[in-house]
């Protein structure tokens, strides 16, 4: 243990200094890190470590998916289905409708239920059906219902996470929470109003035509006819329009805010598929009115005065500038396959975070000094070559920090506190061996060699225990467990590197320029 390659020597030297650089940026506020960035060359680090909620002030959201939502339009859809499918069949049925999770319809002729249950198990192969006399139910199995719902839950947390991607808040934590709800923590997001209104809209976008076969007032009096329903419009009033979706906003793949004539607009850009779906629709309806609809909603329903066949178009509705920024926004992220609701909100002051963070300063240097003390009285010489690898397992730590750009939080700076203490245990194990060596009479040389050969097991499995119980929290814990986890797992890791390697390292060079015939131990 005493014979250190040459090769080690230098990995170990270029890791310390890797640290050092990587942790430097750190020692700056963000502005100062990002000038700095500007000035020198690209190649050299400027990331920082990134504070989380509790530290840097922001916004907690939990919000609750309604999954009730998508089982309802599935069943309305399955209802539409069956509907065409028993009319081809010429099968008579009365009372068909939308259940809680299935559809239920009553046969006429007893004759045609066998037909009728066939037809209802083709819909969809997750259904079971059930007879009673002449009445047909088809729900939705248990799992087939849960796997719906879970899958609504998934793709809205990704849709949520492009939302916020776009309005560049930096590291949001976005985590599923139970069966149906999110965790949205916003670190540094001042305006969470205008986060909850971009999470409010559903943001499901179709171009329909306007029927004018009737009047608003007519249909307002309850003369609609069938096939179309009466819709608000932006403007206060009221459009009457075809149920039958010309095309989906599922086909849109780009949408930018833009101007024409002064005025904001929302310019987009459908597929391939959703822009020959618009050009069929526009040429054959030169001279009628399509109603562009978000979330229930007629934002215009302009005239077509000619074939629209670029796939391409312009979104006029008296928007204000950054109305239009945020439905460009949400048209690009998607839309959420169920509306969210809020169920709870925190706002955090950055001066609760500065206070924070000034706290756990004060805890770590006082930590630090105290562990540096120590190691001094009780070891010497040998308790400031392990005050210099603390040192250096701190900026590994902080380096770890910035290239992954994990977030600190409040239990990761007394995760960071709690390496500090545990740091130098493998320094204390190796010393004490050391010590015991020397009392029954070996060499400086051997009692250091014996000493780092048999305190290594004892190291290696008092880390490795912790390291797994550290893992363990990270992968069942949340939120603010993880960010101790994290921490911790990084300052044992780096603790058992700079007591194996960066202190042996020093005590070898010492060993040799020395020579040593006791040890200031």
């Amino acid at each position: 243990m005493v014979y250190f390659a040459k090769w080690k020597v230098i990995l170990v030297v270029a890791l310390c200094l890797l640290s050092l650089v990587y942790a430097a940026p750190n020692l700056m506020n963000r502005a100062e890190v990002e000038q700095w960035g500007q000035d020198l060359p690209s190649w050299l680090p400027t990331r920082t470590v990134n504070l989380g909620l509790d530290l840097q002030g922001g916004s907690h959201l939990l919000l609750e998916v309604e999954t009730d939502v998508v089982i309802q339009e599935r069943m309305n859809a399955l209802v539409d289905s069956a509907r065409t499918e028993l009319r081809e069949a010429r099968i008579g049925y009365t009372d068909l409708g939308a259940e809680r999770a299935g559809i239920a319809f009553t046969v006429r002729d007893q004759a045609d239920v066998e037909r009728a249950v066939s037809l209802a198990r083709g819909l969809e192969t997750d259904l079971q059906v059930e007879t009673s006399g002449n009445r047909v139910v088809a729900t939705l199995t248990e799992a087939a219902e849960a796997a719906r719902r879970s899958a609504a839950v998934e793709q809205s947390i990704e849709i949520v996470r492009r939302r916020i991607d776009e309005t560049g808040t930096r590291e949001p934590s976005i985590q599923r929470q139970g069966a149906e709800r999110i965790l949205l923590q916003l670190p540094g997001v001042d305006d969470p109003e205008r986060v909850k209104r971009l999470l409010g809209q559903t943001a499901k976008m179709t171009f329909r035509f306007v029927d004018d076969t009737t009047t608003v007032a007519e249909a307002q009096a309850g003369r609609i006819p069938p096939g179309s329903e009466l819709l608000p419009s932006r403007d206060g009033g009221f459009e009457v329009v075809r149920k039958r979706v010309m095309v989906s906003g599922d086909t849109l793949v780009d949408s930018q805010p833009s101007f024409q004539d002064g005025r904001p607009v929302v310019s987009f850009r459908f597929d391939s598929l959703g822009a020959r779906r618009f050009g069929e629709a526009t040429r054959d309806n030169v001279g009628k009115r399509f109603a562009i609809v978000l979330d229930n909603e007629v934002i215009s329903a302009p005239v077509i005065n000619e074939p629209i066949l670029g796939g391409s178009g312009i979104i006029q509705g008296g928007f204000t500038t950054q109305s239009a920024n945020d439905l460009a926004l949400l048209l690009r992220a998607g839309a959420l396959p169920a509306p969210l609701t809020v169920l709870e909100e925190r706002t955090v002051g950055p001066g609760l975070g500065a206070d924070s963070i000034a706290a756990g300063q004060i805890a770590a240097l006082v930590g630090l000094a105290l562990v540096i003390v120590f190691m001094t009285i009780s070891y010497g010489l040998f308790g400031l070559f392990a005050n210099v690898a603390l040192v250096f397992n701190i900026t590994f730590i902080f380096a770890a920090l910035s290239i992954l750009q994990a977030t600190l939080t409040l239990p990761g700076i007394a995760g960071i506190v709690l390496t500090i203490g545990m740091a130098v245990d493998a320094n204390v194990l190796i010393f004490e061996r050391i010590r015991e060596e020397l009392k029954i009479g070996r060499t400086p040389i051997a009692a250091i060699d014996a000493g780092y050969n048999r305190a290594l097991t004892t190291i290696i499995d008092s880390n490795l225990t912790t390291l797994i119980a550290a893992l363990l929290l990270f992968m069942f814990g949340s939120g603010p467990i993880k960010g101790f986890a994290v921490t911790l797992s990084i300052g044992i890791v780096a603790s058992m590197f700079t007591a194996i390697m960066v202190t042996r390292l020093m005590v070898v060079v010492w060993l040799r320029r020395t020579r040593p015939k006791t040890v200031p131990i």
